[in-house]
Order: C-alpha cells, then sequence, then structure tokens
C-alpha cells in the first residue's frame, strides 16, 4: 500500500507538468502545421504557365491568407481566413470567420494598384464590352445581381472588402487616391465616394480587430515567389528569410501566454488528483460514522489550495521550458527535446530546490535529500517509460502516456521500496556505506552505557520549580525484597536509526 501511495504522489505532482509540456509541444507543431500548409499552397504552383507578373497576385493570396492564420495561431484566436479562388464578379480573394473580406491587386506601380482597387461598376462594364461581350449595360447588372442602374454604376466593385496592395506601393498609391479625391470633387462629384472608400478600406495586410495580422509581402518579393513557386523551390530556408519560423514567431510574450495557459490546466489537474484521495476518506467516513467530518473537509481545502498552486507553477514553468525550446529560441539542437522529459525533470529540479532549501534550514539532512532525488529519478524513469509504451499502444494522443506514467509510477515506487529494503539490510549485515550514500554509525546508545556502569554525561537543562501543595498519606508496612545477584547478557544488533543511517539498535 505504501508503494501505491507515494507512486500516486509522484504522479500527481508530474502529471500536471507533464501535460502542460505536451500542451507546448502542441502549441508549437499547431504553428508548424500552419508554416507547412502555406509551404505547400505555394509550392502547388509548381509547372504552371501563368506569366510571373501575372501570377505574383496568386501568390498573394495564399501569403496573406496563411501568414494571418499562422499568427492566430501564434496569438491563440480562433480567427482564420480562407483563399476563395472565385471567379465571380466582385468576388472576394480571401474570406474570414469573423465577417471581413479581403480582395488583393499586385500590379506594377502603386496608382495601377489603387486604380484596380477602386474601379467602378461602369468602368468593369467597359471593360466587358472591349472584351467582346455581348450584354448591353442592363443585361450586365441584371447577371450580376445589380438591378439599381442609377445607383451603382459609381460605386466601386470591391465595395465594402478591405483592399490589399503591396507593402511598397501604399504609400504612392495613399498619394494617388488623395489626388483622384481633389480632382474629381472639382470635375466629377459622383465619382468622389468611390475613391475616399478604397482609400479607407487600402491596406497592405490582412488583420483583424484582435492584432491578429498577415504579414506584408513587397511586389519584387510577391514576384520572386511567384517564380520560385513555378519551380516548385520553395523552401523552409525561403519563408525563414520573409521572417517565417517559430523563431521569429513565437516570441516571449507568446511563450508566457502559453505557459499561463497550461498552468492553469496543470493546476487544475494537480487539484483533482491532491484532492481525490481526501474526497474518497470523506466518503468512507461518512459510511462509517453516517456524517460528515468537519476537518475532513478542511484537509480537503488545503489539498486543493496547495495541490492547485504547486501544480500552476509547475506547469507554467515546464510549458515555457518546451514551447521555447521547440521554438528553436535556444538553438536548433532542442527542438528535438521530448516534452514529458521536460515536464518530469521540471518537477525533480524544483522538488530539489525545495528540499536544498529545507537541508539549509536543518528540516531534513542532506542523506534524506540524496534519497528522495534518486527516489524521484528512478520511479520517473519507469514512469518515462511505461508511458511511451502505452502511448505506442493506446494512440490517443497524452491519454495513453498519462495512464502509462500512472502505471508506471506505482510500479516503479513498489520496485525502489523492495530494492531499497534489500540495499539497507545488505548494508546492516555487511557495514557497507553504498559509496557514501549509507551512514554507518558505531557509537553505543547511552542506554546501553547506562547499563554497562558508564556515567553518560547529560546537558543541564532548565526547569522551572513548580509549587505543590503539602499533602497527607498513612504510613504503609512495606516487606524487603531479596534478590540474589546475577549475570546478565545482552546481545546488541544493528538497524536503521535514521534515514540511511545504521547504528546500535
Amino acid at each position: 500500500m505504501e508503494g501505491f501511495v507515494e507512486g500516486y504522489d509522484f504522479f500527481e505532482r508530474t502529471s500536471g507538468s507533464s501535460l502542460a509540456a505536451m500542451m507546448g509541444d502542441a502549441y508549437v507543431e499547431r504553428v508548424n502545421t500552419e508554416i507547412d500548409k502555406l509551404l505547400q499552397d505555394l509550392n502547388a504552383f509548381e509547372g504552371f504557365q501563368t506569366n510571373v507578373n501575372a501570377l505574383k497576385g496568386d501568390i498573394a493570396e495564399f501569403w496573406h491568407s496563411n501568414t494571418f492564420n499562422i499568427d492566430a495561431v501564434v496569438k491563440g484566436t480562433k480567427n482564420r481566413t480562407y483563399v476563395e479562388r472565385s471567379h465571380d464578379f466582385a468576388s472576394a480573394d480571401v474570406s474570414s470567420n469573423f465577417g471581413k473580406e479581403f480582395g488583393l491587386k499586385y500590379y506594377k506601380t502603386g496608382a495601377d494598384s489603387a486604380k484596380q482597387q477602386a474601379k467602378s461598376v461602369f468602368e468593369r462594364f467597359k471593360e466587358y464590352k472591349s472584351q467582346g461581350g455581348k450584354d448591353n449595360l442592363e443585361e450586365f447588372l441584371d447577371k450580376r445581381g445589380l438591378n439599381d442602374l442609377d445607383l451603382v454604376l459609381n460605386d466601386p466593385i470591391y465595395s465594402g472588402q478591405i483592399r490589399i496592395i503591396p507593402k511598397d506601393q501604399l504609400e504612392e498609391a495613399t498619394k494617388w487616391l488623395q489626388r483622384k479625391i481633389i480632382e474629381e470633387e472639382s470635375k466629377r462629384s459622383d465619382q468622389v465616394e468611390r475613391y475616399k472608400e478604397t482609400l479607407k478600406m487600402l491596406r497592405d495586410k490582412i488583420e483583424d480587430d484582435k492584432g491578429t495580422q498577415s504579414i506584408a509581402l513587397g511586389k519584387d518579393e510577391a514576384e520572386e515567389l511567384a517564380r520560385l513557386a513555378k519551380e516548385g523551390k520553395i523552401t523552409d530556408k525561403t519563408l525563414r528569410k520573409l521572417g517565417i519560423s517559430t523563431e521569429d514567431l513565437v516570441e516571449f510574450e507568446y511563450i508566457m501566454r502559453q505557459a499561463f495557459k497550461s498552468g492553469m490546466t496543470a493546476g487544475t489537474i494537480s487539484m483533482v488528483l491532491k484532492i481525490a484521495p481526501e474526497i474518497y476518506k470523506a466518503l468512507i467516513y461518512l459510511m462509517e460514522n453516517g456524517k460528515l467530518d468537519e476537518n475532513q473537509f478542511k484537509k480537503i481545502g488545503f489539498a486543493a489550495l496547495s495541490g492547485g498552486a504547486e501544480g500552476f507553477i509547475r506547469g507554467s514553468v515546464s510549458a515555457a521550458i518546451t514551447t521555447a525550446c521547440k521554438a528553436g529560441v535556444w538553438g536548433e539542437a532542442w527542438k528535438t527535446v521530448n516534452p514529458a522529459i521536460i515536464g518530469t525533470v521540471t518537477v525533480i529540479v524544483m522538488d530539489t530546490m525545495k528540499n536544498s532549501f529545507r537541508v539549509a534550514t536543518r528540516e531534513m539532512q542532506s542523506r534524506e535529500l540524496v534519497q528522495e532525488l534518486i527516489k524521484e529519478m528512478f520511479v520517473s524513469t519507469c514512469a518515462l517509460v511505461s508511458g511511451g509504451v502505452t502511448q505506442s499502444i493506446i494512440e490517443i494522443p497524452v491519454v495513453g502516456f498519462m495512464l502509462g506514467s500512472f502505471v508506471g509510477s506505482v510500479v516503479g515506487s513498489f520496485v525502489y521500496n523492495i530494492g531499497y529494503s534489500a540495499v539497507i539490510s545488505f548494508c546492516v549485515e555487511t557495514g557497507f556505506t553504498m559509496f557514501g550514500l549509507v551512514e554507518q554509525n558505531y557509537e553505543l546508545p547511552n542506554e546501553v552505557m547506562e547499563f554497562v556502569g558508564f556515567d553518560v554525561f547529560q546537558y543541564e537543562e532548565f526547569s522551572c520549580e513548580r509549587f505543590l501543595p503539602e499533602e497527607f498519606s498513612f504510613e504503609e508496612f512495606k516487606t524487603e525484597d531479596f534478590e540474589l545477584e546475577g549475570i546478565s547478557v545482552g546481545f546488541m544488533r544493528r538497524g536503521v536509526i535514521e534515514v540511511q543511517r545504521i547504528g546500535y539498535i
């Protein structure tokens, strides 16, 4: 039973931090998944015969949509964008789940891009006719769901959409629109509104209202990506040059945000595991006595408080370390570290720090600290091995590992206790010190020294005098006892007198 309790206690301390570490790992994995999707979407243009000047607009659509989604994962929001690939009249290039639509124009100059973004319905009709269109104006509008001829002709085609253009053209496009507004106010006032609306909606990146945004892309960069995409040569290195990597995107702020989020989860799990035995004891008491014990409820509350607080700290630390490692903040070599190992090592290190403080304050002996460290390392190894085995059998993420970790913790505690007892017994019999981990004490106990006739020195103790009232007692007749002098023989044996300390008992 002792082994089960110790194994459960170890699992309670490590489960939250291990889960938090896995959450940190999963967080970085989600970021990498979105980066991989961008890579796949861009290289999907391999073999296209489209001219680079025309293809750069398609490249920009996937770039802005995917980099926005990457940033959304990094910042932990649920907002997402989608490339529509629709050729319908005035259709958005990129839609979203937060109510905004986006249209992209990547033309030669800022003025050209702004002009295309501000194009009116009537201008689009004239283009249609110049390209050989047969419908008259009314038919053209009717087929596109535009029925009010007098009101829609001067409206911008992309009214209501956020207009995205190359980042290096934004200043030029803004000046061009401002100039057009001034010109049209004195010439054709009915044209002014579409230029104002375009200027208001003009951006160089996709943004939402929560600070999530895509990465602005210049015209030359879009053309270079288009050229590489046609050859299927866009690689991780290509994206890294443009700021797309976990090292660049997962900043310290987001690491800590993820750490606190994981820490809250870890704290909750630790609290549940901590109070579960106390609730069980309370139920047993209720069944046996027909009532609840007030003190038991106090224990439940204290367990919840201490378990949740410690779990939060362990979980936050392990999640922060894991996220930083997986994101490559500490170098490429640390990206392959196992999150379960980080979670376990975090607990061992924090327990060792706590025990070291207790040694410094003389609440614990150094031998006890060493024993606790060795025990935790052994049990944690069993938990990690068992967790890895069950995870390969039960392929449900986290669940398989946690179940195996629990079994490994309990089994490891049983095995350690059995092995520890055997080692201590061997040390008792042979005087072996286990390379200094076990202390052999050969001093005789004070009781034995007094028994053989030695005067045992005791430190003087100060005691206060107490007032005792006088008492009267009757005299009693007592017989004298006669005892023969004899020789008494006692056999001493050695045993454990303190933690990892052997002496005469």
